[in-house]
């Protein structure tokens, strides 16, 4: 049976779908609460995988050999370990040079993908870089929507370390309509430039870190996102043929129609978000530019920071200077 998005998708495709998703899931969850666990991941597996792996299954001729493939794996393991930085280290985390960070690494990512998506949009119908693809106006629009849900990451200024035992990063005004939005364009965006990598890379990946966002540790989010970006960046590049060659692969169906119309709601959602937060701009009179929260007064937010927020220290009754 072909449907819109993929030829055909047998039982073994889904139930590995299922299989990957649980164990993004899971990996992320061991990750976050052990720091050993962290390092041994994201310090010590690159490592070993740089040196002995990747010169060998991320070459030229391979489908993560590309410069995108490269720079998405770094910038995601960066992330990772910069996040653990913050978590991990209170005095870096109350400066607020630092909280710059998790935005600059977050763009940089779009970004990456933003260019990307424009470099494929010119591209003639075929194979290129190891996949199969078709370039044209669906690239551009999804395009303008990576650039959309870049302008619109906010309030940054009150990221802040959870107080539960996992120390996680909590990004409270990053909320469930920017993170929809963000999902929508960045499964466009796989679908687009690698879209015989999108069943796994796109859909898999995304709920990923999105189901943890909503019901397992609600604010962490970004951290959700770079731990499962890494972790599958990784495993790609270690195995490639998987997504692509693999009994357990599943090709897109290449069908423009279903190009555009990723892509179409994929705009369509972030220009609502857009619209949504300048209105809170010129409602509430706040400036995004300096990393004030926007969401403050919505009950998603308030719920996140009451659960999460540390409780300040207090000084005892008639305690001395």
């Amino acid at each position: 049976m072909t449907v819109f998005l993929f030829d055909s998708i047998p039982w073994y495709s889904a139930l590995m779908w299922c299989v990957v998703l649980a164990g993004l899931i899971g990996l992320n969850e061991v990750t976050r609460r052990w720091r050993a666990a962290g390092l041994a991941f994201f310090v010590l597996l690159p490592l070993v995988l740089t040196i002995f792996v990747w010169p060998t299954t991320a070459g030229p001729d391979s489908s993560t050999g590309t410069w995108f493939h490269w720079v998405k794996v770094y910038s995601a393991l960066a992330g990772c370990l910069g996040f653990m930085a913050l978590r991990y280290h209170p005095n870096l985390a109350a400066k607020r040079w630092a909280l710059v960070f998790p935005p600059l690494i977050l763009a940089l990512n779009i970004a990456e993908a933003v260019i990307r998506d424009f470099q494929v949009g010119g591209m003639t119908e075929g194979m290129h870089d190891g996949v199969y693809m078709i370039g044209g106006a669906w690239n551009y629009m999804n395009g303008i929507a990576g650039i959309i849900n870049l302008v619109t990451i906010c309030g940054w200024a009150g990221i802040f370390i959870g107080r539960s035992k996992s120390k996680d990063m909590i990004w409270p005004d990053m909320l469930w309509f920017w993170i929809v939005a963000y999902d929508l364009w960045n499964f466009a965006y796989v679908y687009n430039a690698v879209g015989d990598h999108s069943f796994y890379a796109g859909a898999a990946l995304l709920i990923s870190c999105t189901i943890p966002a909503f019901w397992l540790k609600k604010g962490a989010w970004l951290q959700h996102r770079a731990h499962t970006l890494a972790l599958w960046m990784m495993f790609t590049m270690a195995v490639p043929t998987f997504v692509t060659d693999s009994t357990f692969s599943v090709q897109s169906s290449h069908d423009p129609a279903a190009l555009f119309t990723v892509s179409a709601l994929s705009l369509a959602a972030n220009v609502a978000v857009l619209v949504y937060q300048v209105r809170t701009i010129a409602r509430k009179r706040r400036n995004p530019l300096t990393g004030t929260e926007l969401f403050e007064h919505l009950p998603q937010y308030q719920q996140v920071v009451a659960a999460e927020k540390p409780v300040p220290s207090q000084e005892p009754v008639g305690a001395t200077a």
